[in-house]
């Protein structure tokens, strides 16, 4: 079974036009979750979006060694099962393009705790909101694609997943105390949250460790956001 990262973005933002591309201290941003996401093991990495947005990400994709897939723009749901169908993905690490402070070494640790249980789904509960990722088994998700209705369950990708425990194999723990954060905020969506984002990153380039690590990632935040 192959294990691989589907990231999903697009560059029409409804609250933050443009962001995907949005110079972050050097780089597109989305090009710094690419970034942090080529800490993490896996067979092969995909960016997903929606078509009209290719040639505009297709060279930060091949820059940081991901392919490049497009599909329906708000059918994200159905745009990760054709992604995972072209390159014949058996569980996927679902990233988002909000996310340039992923944790590397907690998506790393979820992948395996994930494939030890077998689980259809996983993911942490109590990271800092924008920290994490999920991973689910393409089987599941091509059954959410044919059960699912419309609105958040495809919006979302995963609702009808973890919304229905019945039918799926679910693992959502609560995160290691070391990853803990569920008060603070490190995903992109308004204009504060990316000038946020900015002193981050710039404290992040500054401090010792490991910047694409949960630790280093809680520590400059508690240092430059919350005084």
């Amino acid at each position: 079974m192959i294990t691989g990262i589907v990231l999903q973005a697009r560059i029409d933002s409804k609250r933050l036009p443009g962001k995907a591309l949005e110079d972050l201290c050097g780089e597109p941003m989305i090009y710094r979750v690419m970034e942090a996401l080529n800490r993490v093991s896996a067979g092969i990495r995909v960016l997903a979006c929606p078509e009209n947005c290719l040639a505009q990400f297709r060279p930060l994709a091949e820059r940081a060694g991901f392919e490049i897939f497009g599909g329906p723009e708000d059918d994200v749901l159905g745009r990760y099962c054709g992604a995972a169908r072209r390159f014949r993905i058996g569980r996927v690490i679902r990233a988002t393009g909000d996310n340039p402070f992923v944790f590397a070494d907690a998506a790393v640790a979820l992948s395996a705790e994930a494939g030890e249980l077998d689980a259809d789904y996983a993911g942490y509960a109590g990271l800092p909101f924008g920290a994490g990722v999920e991973s689910v088994k393409s089987g599941a998700l091509f059954r959410a694609e044919k059960e699912a209705a419309g609105g958040p369950e495809r919006e979302h990708v995963c609702p009808y997943l973890y919304g229905r425990p019945e039918l799926f194999a679910l693992h959502r723990p609560l995160a290691p105390p070391a990853w803990r954060g569920p008060d603070m905020r490190v995903t992109v969506d308004t204009g504060e949250d990316f000038e946020r984002a900015e002193l981050l990153y710039r404290a992040l380039a500054r401090g010792p460790g490991d910047r694409y690590s949960g630790g280093a990632i809680i520590r400059a935040y508690r240092q430059v956001i919350k005084q």
